[in-house]
């Protein structure tokens, strides 16, 4: 059988972080919430007579985005009109840029189990959204509505080049570049919102075979999920296809997740079919070097960084810095625990935040900012265990407690009278009375049933609700059967 090489190039459109739209002064509204056509101008809707004016600070997220990916800034872009036709995009064509894009030639580094590999960023452009269409099947038949609030919404797409060869890498280059945008603030990056979409151009070629094959694009990845599955059914299918000798055809496919596979949505079009030709209503976009210069200096750690960093520093352990950097808001609230805390061990924080608290996040879908206690809060229940205030399982115990109510675990220790007890004297009597009412199980210990002592140590913490030192106990426990032996 032949043997085939995956090609994928992925481009991507980020929805940029500002308030208003692209080239007028509508807001930006949360698709999920806002009133169809509530957030419309006679601009965003195409009317005639109506004048685009470019949005400063989209330019401005769009070029921190660039650097961010190491690409070339050009010094004069200009913008073009891309004509198609679709029901929700009102003037009939798109304003975008091509020939002369804001930026080129950058690259963003991977990691997979394979290792770390570049890939090749094409270019980064300006251009504005579409509107969304609503298909509705109704008892007089099927019809589409259109909503116009995402019509000129600030976009950027970074357009990477066909350096992915496999599906691993294309999802690895998804999560990465989603980080870095996250990281430097230009997209909150909710796919589940729309506001980052993949489309990923997949071709396949004979091993040996320099000349890449016909490309198909497909679209609709809202998920990293959605990207493996597509890709790998996409995958399979143009394997079939060059197996049996004929050939891929070039087109525009949508993953429908419902069904498990991609459908065709269209003939690919090539760049001639939409008659670009630059914008005659706006002007060349000119970037002087000084406003390059104060981005650049604005520009936050990036996630490499921040990884290389936690390890050198720290002294942390790969996984626990891919986990800990996998989100933004989780390195913020680790920093922040650092500055509270400094005494506790980075480490220890680590523990704690990223077992128990994480796990609380995911169970109940709910993100770092929705946590109802502060990292002092935090941090100060992780100081209460360290002093022996409190025993490690107890701690737990009120971590629930506290995220559950947004009480402090003062306050939690206090009402359930939660102190940890290690009062030598106290908890030698409570080991006395286990060993006295369980003579069997003491005997089974004596002949080398080591097992039993665990029996014997959760006997003991039950008598004790839980309070009592666990070192202490084990060490006292221990002592006495030893003493009943001899």
């Amino acid at each position: 059988m032949t043997n085939y090489i995956i090609d994928i190039g992925m481009e991507v459109h980020l929805e940029l972080a500002t308030r208003s739209k692209m080239f007028c002064g509508c807001a930006v509204v949360d698709p999920t919430t806002a009133k169809p056509n509530s957030a419309v101008c006679p601009v965003c809707c195409g009317l005639p007579g109506t004048l685009p004016v470019i949005n400063k600070n989209a330019v401005a997220l769009a070029m921190r985005a660039a650097l961010a990916l190491d690409c070339q800034i050009a010094h004069t872009s200009i913008f073009a009109r891309k004509n198609y036709f679709y029901p929700d995009l009102p003037k009939g064509y798109q304003i975008s840029q091509y020939e002369q894009p804001l930026a080129v030639n950058g690259s963003l580094m991977i990691h997979t189990c394979q290792g770390d590999k570049v890939i090749r960023v094409h270019r980064t452009h300006l251009e504005e959204d579409t509107g969304k269409l609503t298909h509705v099947e109704g008892e007089d038949g099927s019809y589409s509505l259109v909503d116009l609030n995402r019509a000129g919404v600030p976009l950027l797409e970074i357009v990477s080049e066909p350096d992915i060869h496999s599906i691993d890498e294309a999802v690895a280059y998804g999560k990465e570049l989603r980080l870095l945008m996250r990281t430097i603030g230009v997209t909150s990056g909710d796919m589940e919102k729309g506001t980052m979409r993949f489309e990923a151009n997949l071709s396949m070629r004979a091993e040996g075979c320099q000349e890449l094959g016909t490309r198909v694009e497909v679209k609709n990845l809202n998920s990293f999920r959605a990207m493996e599955q597509a890709l790998i059914y996409q995958v399979e299918q143009q394997r079939k296809t060059l197996e049996q000798g004929k050939k891929v055809t070039q087109q525009t496919l949508g993953w429908d997740e419902s069904l498990g596979k991609t459908t065709s949505q269209r003939s690919k079009e090539n760049a001639n079919d939409y008659r670009y030709f630059p914008e005659p209503d706006l002007p060349p976009l000119i970037v002087e070097d000084s406003w390059v210069a104060e981005i650049r200096d604005s520009m936050p750690e990036m996630p490499e960084e921040k990884r290389a960093r936690y390890r050198d520093t720290y002294g942390l352990q790969a996984e626990d810095v891919e986990r800990l950097t996998e989100e933004p808001s989780y390195a913020d609230f680790f920093e922040a625990c650092i500055a509270a805390a400094p005494k506790l061990t980075p480490q220890r924080i680590i523990n704690w935040m990223l077992t128990d608290l994480l796990a609380w996040l995911h169970q109940n879908s709910k993100t770092m900012a929705d946590l109802p206690i502060s990292h002092k809060a935090f941090t100060d229940l992780i100081e209460l265990v360290e002093n022996s205030t409190i025993n490690q399982n107890t701690g737990k115990d009120v971590l629930g407690e506290m995220l559950s109510t947004g009480q402090s675990a003062g306050e939690i220790i206090e009402e359930r009278d939660l102190l940890q007890i290690s009062d030598h004297t106290l908890i030698e009597e409570m080991i006395e009375a286990v060993l006295e009412e369980n003579p069997d199980e003491v005997q089974s210990y004596f002949t080398r049933k080591e097992t039993i002592m665990h029996w014997l140590f959760g006997q003991v913490m039950r008598k004790a609700k839980g309070k009592a030192n666990p070192q202490l106990v084990k060490e006292v426990l221990k002592e006495k059967l030893d003493q009943r032996r001899h």
